[in-house]
């Protein structure tokens, strides 16, 4: 469980308890609810983590909403769209192994996360993990209930596939940029599951081609 849940949780067992002491016990059972809808929605379940070459994991349980090409500072991209509602888990996990390139916190509006502008127009953290020659890009976008977005790296850090980098509180979106070239495995209307679901497959380099870029990184 992520650590919120037992902040939240054990607010309201104390808020129960003192309502009960106070009044009479029925006024504490909204209050017990409410701690145990917390501690339900803070789950961090684990996952098995896909191995496959060039695999790419969803960041976030939810329902895929869109699959399609955007341009993306002028380069075509395949853009993944996932929508967490309030009812899935809601820690969120790097989609490849790699080093995070950079991670940018744009202020915005708390438009409904399944609205067509809420991708620019909504508060959001934009993350750049770069591995085995690849780059991807997944933002943390906020929607009307989400008013916190936690992102628990910063930039240089290592991640591995898979790996919890962070959550965002109470229904919102993730949105994944592809290469034009990865296969895409997911469409509209399929279930996903941080972490283990595989959203698309990037073309592997050759074992000597990949050693060589990682030396060019290096100088």
């Amino acid at each position: 469980m992520v650590r919120d849940g037992y902040f939240y949780g054990l607010s309201c067992a104390a808020g129960a308890a003192a309502l009960a002491w106070l009044t009479a016990w029925p006024y504490a059972v909204p209050v017990l609810l409410l701690g145990a809808f917390f501690l339900w929605f803070f789950r961090d379940p684990e996952r098995m983590i896909p191995q496959a070459a060039g695999a790419v994991v969803s960041p976030a349980d939810g329902k895929v909403t869109d699959v399609s090409i955007v341009n993306a500072g002028g380069i075509p991209r395949n853009r993944i769209s996932i929508f967490l509602s309030v009812f899935d888990v809601h820690v969120n996990r790097s989609p490849i192994a790699g080093v995070i390139r950079d991670v940018r916190y744009q202020r915005g509006k708390f438009l409904n996360a399944m609205g067509a502008h809420s991708a620019e127009q909504n508060e959001q953290n934009i993350v750049t993990v770069e591995g085995e020659g690849r780059t991807v890009v997944f933002k943390q976008i906020a929607g009307l209930l989400a008013r916190r977005i936690v992102f628990e790296r910063k930039v240089g850090d290592h991640v591995e596939r898979g790996e919890r980098i962070g959550l965002i509180k109470f229904g919102s979106r993730v949105d994944v940029l592809l290469d034009r070239d990865a296969t895409v495995q997911v469409k509209p209307g399929d279930r996903v599951k941080g972490g283990a679901s595989v959203l698309a497959l990037l073309p592997v380099a050759p074992v000597g081609e990949a050693v060589l870029s990682g030396q060019r990184e290096a100088h």
